[in-house]
This record gives structure tokens, C-alpha cells and sequence, in this order.
């Protein structure tokens, strides 16, 4: 049997095992929930419901699958019937103990059924009985009202518990009829709380106690109830106040009598018993707090007694206050007047009283004006309080007397002057009638006050100022200083230039400040100034305001600032390079060149000095260090190269030295060649080169003949021809029979022509070509021609400005007309002239410029037109080649410097605001908090003019309310002038006017809107006091809490709390919700 039990356990266990996997990986589980409802408080063994037949079970099965429920903590109350399915009450159900406060009180119930294995959920309800009577947590409740207490008062009684819920809770509470309150009921969220309410005066000597009974009624069917005892006492009052024997008390006391002497006793009774009816004396409240140091007040008796000292100069009358207060509660009080006469001794010195708006007295004050105002006076009467008064002597004021005794007023006896005496001390001496008499002495200090009676003063007049050039501009360099004689604002002296507006004033590029320091806008050339002056002003601060000038003479240094400038040799290109020919024959000492330069600055910084830097060949030539000749050392040989190159450097003596060099080709060629060139090189050496060759003179005094003789030739041929002949000499054989192509520029009111028979329009000037000249272009009527014509070729005007010299020619013009802009063949000529045989002995020579040494040099300023931009290009300079036709053709040049004048051309250019789009808008924003003279912001702008054609200005064109803003016309500042109010808009425009100051000015505007921001001064304010929600238990997971309390304006979890510093511990600040 053993071995087959132990065959049936295995079996078993097998089956077990099986199930137990089967229900692991393939059982079903199903689960349902079910939800039956009953009362609490029901007997044992009552059905909550048939599960079995509610979850579609079979009753015959449910045994065998072990229906049940599994163990949980509130198992016990339920039991399930396996042969019906029947589930009931297995012991007492008490709400109140499983679910206290909660609503819905829910019993969650597992059910399993096995074979297969089924869960199931069932949901039992306990529903609430009014089971509990209302109750207090106290029997009785003792109050204590003051029979006092006004109607209307309210005074919170306990609250009373229900431990069920819903309907049957707390819901009313009743008082007994009572003539003396009555019951109020507040809620407070869910609960009710009773107040009780005294609806009629009480009295305590009527009803010195009431008992009430609250009664508090739920709202089950049928009602419960609980009840407390409520017991009123009512405490007595203090209404009876102390009552003085006499009102007014009288007495008199001589002064100085001694301390603890007994002046009278004050005596009050109160009708009331007890602490009601106890008196205590005080001094009124309105009693000057020196009283308590003179006398003193028994606080139990009512005895006044001498504390201090008793003087009747200080008062002869004392009026005490005396206070008779109960100790009930509230006290109560009365009061009486002590009037204290004190009799006078004589015992006090006069005393002296000046009266005076100020210690100082005006230098100017005329004689008998008041300087201030004496009183004597002396606090003993009779004869004893007559004084008698006077001053010390040597002081110019004296006492004049009123109308009313012992008062004087202080006056001046002359004319004051603060610059002899400034100060006086005045001794004032009063002295009364008493015996012995009693003398009192007062010293008055006077100031005798400054006026702007004296004018600046500069130590020097001119002032002589030597300014080193290039100073750094906006740095000081140097300053002016005046005196004043007078004092304070009077001698506060603020210094300014005087702009007088004349063209060669360089007043608006200085700048002085308050301190008299000069500084310059702009850095000074000694080159282009070598001295100017202007006028500084001194003004004091006085009223009025006084003033002299100083006239300021300013000399410019000069630096080394400027390099040495190559005149000669200088290429096409501009280079200071030259070829020089020199016949090989040539002896010892022959001048080959002289180099040229000039430097712009003068003395040592000026003067020049040359040195060869590089030499091809040491032996054959030298260089004058001070002249710049180039001459020959020896004669050539056959073995000397054919081409040497020199390379002259040329320092100035400055201080940190300056330089230039220059590169001159000595090409050495056959005497016939140089024979050619003679007529070359002659113009260009100078007349006083008297070391040359006595051929080299002779070729030179024949040149010059011609030269002469070609020109008296020209004249009387332009004279005596016509237009015909002219046309007939100029005749070339590759003349294409145009009469004239030009290329024109324009020099201030003049315009230019560079003409010539041979040019096409778009060709440039060549060298060599005949005719080329310098003309004043024509315009003329439409048929073109003039009706004053008279055939004659060429007449000239010659005349001189300065240093050189013109010639206007033209075959228009008579011999006594003026140049007219615009009429054609007015022309600056350089002349030419060939001989019909064809040789050419004579090189062109220029009639104008010509300089004052005789070179052929100038310079000409013109306005920026035709292209020519200041702001790009403010000098530059080309050379004019004359040549002519001969054979060899012969040439000369000329150098032309164009300086370009501004005009104001720019109109300023706004830098700041600009928005994002390029225009000159911006937005500020500012706090309306801010104060008067906060500032906005700032325009900026430039102009590329200098001078008056820069000088910007700045104004307010446009501004929505011109009480709040102001701009400075010279920074562009803009600044508020008053504090912003509620009333003010939010947004204000303003339009700002930029304009130079040119003769035509040009302008700008910029647009700055300001946005006044609001300040953060006021705190969140929620709604509602209370907010509530409902939120379900068991709710999913996926559900946040949701934060009810503290909740910000902007609807984030963010909240303040404040309190006290003094709270307690345990002192509620907030609760989260």
C-alpha cells in the first residue's frame, strides 16, 4: 500500500505542477469588477449580493474551483458562500471606523475561482447611517462679557463633531431663548461655525450671570443632537469717576525758595468700592516737560512740593494740570487746575537781542540803511528793568532809537568799502537804572559783502603764444588767465572766444573752457599759417556781469615736416629722373646740370644740402653741396663708359633730417651732337653760371638774339596778318585741315582749352605738335560768328599779378578789350615760331606761369567741379609740354598744381540711431521712474566737410510734448527736464534736425521713439481667497497633481508669503494645496 500511496502523492504533485505551468504560459485570465452597495451597521450574515450568478459562474462548479476570496487586510468582513455564490457580512460594519471623514467609503474585494484561473474584482460600498449624535469636546463654556460691551458683539463658541457624513453631519445650531443674544452661524469651507451674539446691553448689578444651552442638529432622518452649556459672566464696570474738593487750587510762592518746600495738597474721592475707588494723582499730559523738574506730585496723597529752582524773570505764573485716576477697569478720571503765583526779587542783568537777516552789509549800502535790530530787555521791572545803551567808538554805524522802549535799530553812518575794511566788530554795552547798576556787553561781527565793482584784469595785453605746428588737435595748448579784485561769484571767471565770423578767422577752430585752457579743433601747418590772432573774453559771475578782453597772438612754429621736393630733373612719369647730353670733348669744371629742390619749411628745417649717393664714376664728376651743380672734374677719355649714373641725395637740416634723391643720366655723345642740344640745355642754366666755355657763351647770346628777334617778329606778324596767312605759316604737311580739338578743365571763373590744329577729339596732347595753347573758351551766337569781328589774326592783353606775369591773346579781341568768359579764341598762348626755311633755332618758351625766379612754374586753385571731389582729392599736379615742329623739334614744360577748395557738398550723415533697415530710426526704452535730467540717448552723425561746412547743429523738430524732453544743440544729448507721472503716454516721438552750418546748409533727420516702461510696484492679486478641487482616488498614474495653491499671475507654482518677524514657533505660513 505504501509503495502505491507514494505513487498517488507523485501523481499528484505531477498534476500540480502541470497546472501550475499551464496556468503560467497558456491559461486565460480574466478579470471583472462588480460593485454591491449596503449600509453600515447591518447584522451578520446579510447578502451584499450573489457574485456567482453575477459573474455568469455555475453554482455546482464553484466548490470544486475553490471560489474564495484571497487574503487582504479587510477580508474578514466578508465571507462568500461556495454552494450558492452568495456574498455576505461576515462580522459588524462601522463606516466611521474603516473610512472616518472619507465620502465614499469603497471595500475592494479579490475573488479567485481556479480551473481555469479566473480573477475577479468586486466593489463593496458602506453607506452611511446616522448612527452618531452631534457632540462638543467640552460640557460647559464660560464666558466673560464686560457689561460694557457694545451690541453687535460677537463672541465664537466650540464647534460641534459628527463623525458621519453627508446629510448626516452638523447641519444647524439652536441657542435658547435669550433676550440678550442670539446665534449666528458662519461657514468657513465645509464646516459651520455658531457665534454668539449680544443683541442687548447688559447689567451686571440686574443679571450678574446667563446660562444658554447650544444645541447642535444633524441632518439625518431623524435628526441627532448635542448640547453644550453655555454660562455668560458678566463683569462690572468702572463708572464712576473721581470727583476734585475745589476745581481751581491758588497759591503763592516767592522765587528761590528752597527744594522740598510744601506748596499745597489736592484731595479726589470716588464713589466706587475696590480697585474702582482708588485714587492715584498725576500731572496732566499736556504739562511742558520742565514743570517735572521743578516740582514734583505725591502719586498717593496729592502733596505738591518745590523740586527745582523758582525764578520769576523766567515765569511769574505757573498753571499745573493735576489728574485724580481710578484703578478699575476701564479707569476712570478727573482733573483740576493749580495756579502757583511766584513774587518777583530783583536779580537779572539786561540782556541783548540782535535781530538781523544776515552778518553782512553790501559795500554799497547807503548811508542809514539798517543792518539789524537790537532789543534790550530785563526781566526786573520798575527802574530796575530801564537800560540805557551804546556802541564802542571808530566804527561807521550808530544806534538809532523807536518809538518802543529799549529798541535800536543798527545803522550805517557813510558809504561802506569792503576792499579798504571788509570786517567790523561792534561791542553794543546796556546798562540798566537798578542800585547798583547791572551792564550787560554783546559783540556783533559785520562782513561787509563784495559787489561786482571791479572788472577782469589780464596781466599782459596782447598775450604772445609761439604754438609748435602739427599740434595734436583737442589737446590744450595753452592757456589764458585774468584776476578779478572781487569775491566769490563776482570774481568767478568763465572765459570764451570771440568769433567774429571774418573768412581768415580761426576763432571756430579753437575751443576754451571753464579753466581758460585753449585747445585747437585742428592741427596748424606753419606752411599754409605762420600766425594768427583772436580774442578771449573774461566774464565774471557777477549781476551784472563784468568783462574785459585780451587780444591773443599766436605765432606757429615751424618743424621739419616736409621732405625736400626734386623741381629738377623730373620725368613725365614725375619721377625726379633726367638725361642730361654733354659733348665728350667737354674740360674740367663743365656744369653738366644743377639739381632743383625746394623745401617747404624754412631755416635749418629748410635749407638744403646735396650729396652724391651713388656714383657710376667717383673721378669724373663733383656736386656743389650747397648749389646742386653738377660739374666735370676732368676731361673725358676714350675708356670713359658712354652713360654714367648719379643719384643725388638732397637733406634738409631739420632736427630728424629729411630727404629726396635724384637720379640724373649723363650720356656722353659726339661734339655735333651736342652742338644740337645746345639750344636745350641753354634755357634751363642759370644766368649767373659765368664758369662756361666762351663758345657756350656765344651760343647762348645768339639763342637769346633770335629769341628776341623771333618774338618783336610774332608780334608784328600778329599784327599785320591775316587769318589767311596764319593759316598758310602753320601749314603742315600732315594737316588733316581741322581747325582746332580741345580737351578743357575749368580754374575758378575761368575755363580752360588745351587746343591744337593736329588733335582729334579723343586724342591726348603730344609733344610736338604745333599750336598747342591754353584757351579761354568761346560761346558763341548760333550763325557762329561775331559781328565785331575784324579779320585781325591775333591781338594781346599783358598784364601782372604778384610774381607773374599773363598774356591773353586772341583774334577777337582788340587791344583795349577785357577778357570776357566765353568768347572763342581768347587763349593763353604758348607761342611758336618757325621761319619759312624750315630751321628751327628757337624753343617754345612759356609766357605763363612763370615764377618769380624765372622758372616756369605756378600754381592754381580751383573749386572742386568738373568731377574733382575735396573729400577724395585735395591737391594734385601735371606737367603741359610745349614742343614744336623744327628739326630737331625743341620743347619746353610747365608744372600746373591744382589745389581743390571745399564746398559743402555733404550733407551730414546720421551714425546713431539707425535701424536694421538703414534709416536713421531707434528705439529707447527708459523706466518712468527715472529723474529730471536722466539721459535718453544720443544722436550721432559726421560730416566728411571741415570747417563751417562740418559744424554740426542739433534741434528738436518735432517732439510729442516738449515739457518732458530737451536736446543740446552742440552733443545731440537728449535729456528728460521732469519726472514722468501716470498721466504721461507710454510712447513719444521725437524728430532730430541735423544741419551744418555752410552758406547753403544741408540737413539730416533722425527719429528716436521712447518707450516709457513701467515698474514692477505692484504685487499679484489672486481672485478668489479659496480655491477648491475634487480629485478621485485610485486615479491613473498618467494624471499629475495639480498645484492649486500657490499659483502666480502668470499661472506658474510661484507665491509669496509674508509675516511678521515676531510669529511664534509654530506660526502657519502657507498651505499647499
Amino acid at each position: 500500500m505504501e509503495p502505491e500511496g507514494q505513487k498517488r502523492r507523485m501523481e499528484y504533485w505531477w498534476c500540480v505542477a502541470l497546472r501550475l505551468s499551464v496556468l503560467l504560459f497558456f491559461a486565460k485570465q480574466v478579470s471583472a469588477q462588480i460593485k454591491y452597495s449596503i449600509p453600515e451597521e447591518v447584522k451578520a450574515g446579510t447578502a451584499a449580493g450573489n457574485v456567482a450568478k453575477d459573474l455568469g459562474l455555475e453554482i455546482s462548479s464553484l466548490a470544486d474551483r475553490r471560489f474564495r476570496i484571497v487574503s487582504g487586510s479587510n477580508d474578514g468582513l466578508f465571507e462568500v458562500n461556495q454552494n450558492n455564490g452568495v456574498l455576505y457580512v461576515h462580522t459588524n460594519v462601522d463606516r466611521e471606523e474603516l473610512c472616518d471623514s472619507i465620502a465614499s467609503c469603497l471595500i475592494n474585494l479579490k475573488m479567485v475561482v481556479e480551473n481555469p484561473l479566473e480573477i475577479h474584482y468586486v466593489a463593496v460600498e458602506i453607506t452611511d447611517v446616522n448612527d452618531n449624535s452631534p457632540s462638543f469636546q467640552e460640557e460647559e463654556k464660560m464666558l466673560e462679557i464686560s457689561e460694557s460691551t457694545v451690541t453687535g458683539k460677537r463672541f465664537q463658541l466650540p464647534a460641534a463633531r459628527d463623525p458621519d457624513v453627508a446629510l448626516n453631519t452638523v447641519r444647524a445650531y439652536k441657542l435658547n431663548h435669550n433676550e440678550h443674544f442670539s446665534m449666528q452661524i458662519r461657514e468657513r469651507g465645509d464646516d459651520k461655525i455658531p457665534f454668539l451674539v449680544l443683541q442687548k446691553p447688559l447689567d451686571r448689578e440686574k443679571q450678574s450671570e446667563h446660562k444658554l444651552i447650544l444645541t447642535a442638529v444633524d441632518g439625518g432622518s431623524p435628526p441627532r443632537s448635542g448640547t453644550l452649556n453655555v454660562t455668560v459672566t458678566v463683569l462690572d464696570s468702572n463708572d464712576n469717576n473721581p470727583t476734585f474738593s475745589q476745581e481751581v487750587y491758588s497759591v503763592t510762592l516767592p522765587e528761590n525758595v528752597e527744594a522740598g518746600t510744601v506748596v499745597l495738597n489736592v484731595t479726589a474721592t470716588d464713589e466706587d468700592d475696590g480697585a474702582n475707588g482708588e485714587v492715584e494723582y498725576l500731572f496732566g499730559t499736556e504739562l511742558e516737560p520742565q514743570m517735572y523738574d521743578i516740582f514734583s506730585l505725591d502719586k498717593a496723597t496729592g502733596e505738591i512740593r518745590v523740586k527745582g529752582q523758582i525764578d520769576f524773570e523766567n515765569v511769574d505764573v505757573y498753571k499745573i494740570d493735576v489728574h485724580a485716576t481710578d484703578k478699575g477697569q476701564p479707569p476712570m478720571s478727573s482733573d483740576c487746575r493749580v495756579i502757583i503765583k511766584v513774587l518777583d526779587l530783583n536779580d537779572n542783568k539786561p540782556e541783548i537781542e540782535v535781530t538781523s537777516l544776515s552778518n553782512t552789509v553790501p559795500e554799497d549800502s547807503k548811508p542809514g540803511a539798517v543792518v539789524s535790530l537790537i532789543s534790550i530787555t530785563d526781566k526786573d521791572s520798575g527802574m530796575n528793568g530801564r537800560v540805557i545803551c551804546s556802541l564802542s567808538n571808530d566804527v561807521p554805524f550808530e544806534l538809532k532809537p523807536s518809538f518802543q522802549d529799549n529798541m535800536y535799530s543798527l545803522i550805517t553812518k557813510h558809504k561802506l568799502d569792503r576792499e579798504s575794511v571788509s570786517y567790523y566788530d561792534i561791542t553794543i554795552t546796556a546798562t540798566d537804572c537798578g542800585q547798583p547798576p547791572l551792564s550787560t556787553f554783546k559783540t556783533l561781527s559785520i562782513v561787509v559783502s563784495d559787489v561786482n565793482d571791479n572788472r577782469p584784469e589780464f596781466l599782459h595785453n596782447p598775450i604772445e603764444v609761439y604754438l609748435t605746428e602739427n599740434n595734436e588737435p583737442g589737446k590744450s595748448m595753452f592757456s589764458v588767465s585774468a584776476s578779478d579784485e572781487d569775491l566769490n561769484d563776482n570774481a568767478a571767471l568763465s572765459y570764451r572766444i570771440v568769433r567774429d565770423g571774418r573768412r581768415n578767422d580761426m576763432a571756430p577752430f579753437l575751443n576754451i573752457n571753464s579753466d581758460g585752457h585753449i585747445s585747437a579743433l585742428k592741427s596748424f601747418d606753419f606752411e599754409s599759417l605762420k600766425t594768427f590772432q583772436f580774442q578771449v573774453v573774461a566774464m565774471d559771475s557777477g549781476t551784472p556781469s563784468l568783462s574785459s578782453n585780451v587780444t591773443v597772438k599766436v605765432f606757429i612754429l615751424d618743424q621739419n615736416d616736409n621732405a625736400p621736393v626734386i623741381l629738377y630733373p623730373v620725368s613725365a612719369n614725375g619721377t625726379a629722373e633726367g638725361v642730361e647730353e654733354i659733348p665728350r670733348n667737354v674740360n674740367a669744371g663743365y656744369l653738366v646740370t644743377k639739381v632743383r629742390a625746394y623745401d617747404a619749411d624754412i631755416g635749418y628745417n629748410g635749407w638744403l644740402l646735396y650729396s652724391l649717393q651713388e656714383v657710376t664714376d667717383h673721378s669724373l664728376f663733383g656736386l656743389d653741396r650747397y648749389t646742386g651743380q653738377i660739374r666735370t672734374l676732368r676731361s673725358f677719355t676714350e675708356t670713359d663708359e658712354a652713360e654714367h649714373k648719379l643719384v643725388i641725395l638732397v637733406k634738409d637740416n631739420g632736427n630728424v633730417s629729411l630727404s629726396a634723391t635724384a637720379t640724373v643720366i649723363v650720356k656722353v655723345v659726339e661734339p655735333k651732337e651736342a652742338f644740337a642740344a645746345s639750344g636745350v640745355t641753354s634755357v634751363t642754366n642759370d644766368e649767373d653760371d659765368n664758369n662756361v666755355t666762351f663758345y657756350l657763351i656765344i651760343t647762348l647770346g645768339s639763342v637769346s638774339t633770335l629769341f628776341l628777334i623771333s618774338i618783336i617778329v610774332l608780334i608784328v606778324m600778329q599784327f599785320s596778318k591775316s587769318t589767311d596767312y596764319s593759316s598758310k605759316q602753320l601749314q603742315d604737311a600732315n594737316y588733316d585741315g581741322t581747325l582746332c580739338h580741345s580737351i578743357q578743365y575749368r580754374s575758378g571763373d575761368r575755363r580752360y582749352m588745351l587746343v591744337g590744329p593736329r588733335m582729334s577729339i579723343g586724342s591726348t596732347i603730344v609733344p610736338g605738335s604745333n599750336g598747342n595753347t591754353l584757351v579761354v573758351s568761346d560761346r558763341r551766337d548760333k550763325s557762329g560768328e561775331d559781328a565785331n569781328y575784324d579779320g585781325t589774326l591775333c591781338h594781346s592783353i599783358q598784364y601782372r599779378s604778384g610774381d607773374r606775369r599773363y598774356m591773353l591773346v586772341g583774334p577777337r579781341m582788340s587791344i583795349g578789350s577785357t577778357i570776357v568768359p566765353g568768347s572763342n579764341g581768347n587763349t593763353l598762348v604758348v607761342s611758336d615760331r618757325r621761319r619759312a626755311s624750315g630751321e628751327n633755332d628757337n624753343a617754345p618758351v612759356i609766357l605763363y606761369p612763370v615764377s618769380a625766379n624765372g622758372t616756369a612754374e605756378g600754381v592754381e586753385e580751383i573749386p572742386p567741379s568738373n568731377g574733382f571731389d575735396f573729400e577724395t582729392l585735395k591737391t594734385f599736379q601735371f606737367q603741359i609740354v610745349a614742343t614744336d615742329s623744327g628739326t630737331p623739334s625743341l620743347s619746353s614744360n610747365v608744372t600746373v598744381n591744382m589745389y581743390i577748395l571745399d564746398q559743402n557738398d555733404n550733407a551730414p550723415v546720421i551714425l546713431y540711431p539707425v535701424s536694421a533697415n538703414g534709416t536713421a530710426e531707434g528705439v529707447e526704452e527708459i523706466p518712468r521712474n527715472v529723474n529730471p535730467g536722466h539721459l535718453v540717448a544720443k544722436v550721432r552723425a559726421y560730416d566728411a566737410d571741415i570747417g563751417y561746412n562740418g559744424w554740426l547743429l542739433y534741434s528738436l523738430q518735432e517732439v510729442s510734448d516738449h515739457s518732458l524732453f530737451a536736446l543740446d544743440r552742440y552733443t545731440g544729448q537728449i535729456r528728460t527736464l521732469r519726472s514722468f507721472t501716470e498721466t504721461d503716454e507710454a510712447e513719444h516721438k521725437l524728430v532730430i534736425l541735423v544741419k551744418d552750418n555752410g552758406n547753403v546748409s544741408l540737413s539730416a533727420t533722425a527719429t528716436v521713439i521712447v518707450k516709457v516702461l513701467d515698474v514692477n510696484d505692484n504685487m499679484p492679486v489672486f481672485t478668489k481667497d479659496t480655491y477648491s478641487a475634487t480629485l478621485n482616488e485610485n486615479s491613473p498614474n498618467d494624471n499629475a497633481p495639480v498645484i492649486l495653491y500657490p499659483v502666480s499671475a502668470n499661472g506658474t507654482a510661484e507665491g509669496v508669503e509674508e509675516i511678521p518677524r515676531n510669529v511664534n514657533a509654530g506660526h502657519l505660513v502657507a498651505k499647499d494645496r
